[in-house]
């Protein structure tokens, strides 16, 4: 039954979104794509989260421990330098490394269609 009006619902209604804790760091993600030309588009997400469709076809779930806890990552990049990328900050802790379920094609992914200027009428 609801509660009456004026009175709060029990904290047992209300939930709260599990705060994910962040595995990259800030500098490192940016120093990703320049040392190991990938990019990390999920990180530390759940496996509904990563097993999206609205992300690029050549992107890899990556199935890695960190602290005793599965997590992950979807990110874009070549099999071999994503291994590298996580062996590099996890040394072993790599699980699985799959074929995401994106269907957006890679040199559409972040695809913003240009502006279009207002023409000028003579006159």
């Amino acid at each position: 039954m609801t509660a009456p009006v004026g009175q709060a619902p029990s904290s047992t209604e209300l939930k709260k979104p599990e705060r994910k804790e962040m595995v990259w760091t800030k500098e490192e993600r940016d120093t990703l794509r320049a040392k190991y030309g990938s990019e990390i588009l999920v990180e530390n997400g759940s496996y509904e989260d990563v097993n999206t469709t609205k992300a690029p076809s050549d992107a890899y779930i990556i199935k890695y421990t960190y602290e005793d806890k599965i997590c992950f990552d979807l990110t874009r990049g070549t099999k071999i330098k994503l291994f590298d990328m996580y062996w590099d900050k996890f040394k072993g802790g790599i699980q699985s490394i799959e074929y995401g379920m994106g269907n957006i094609k890679p040199n559409l992914w972040g695809y913003q269609s240009p502006t279009t200027r207002k023409k000028k009428r003579k006159g």
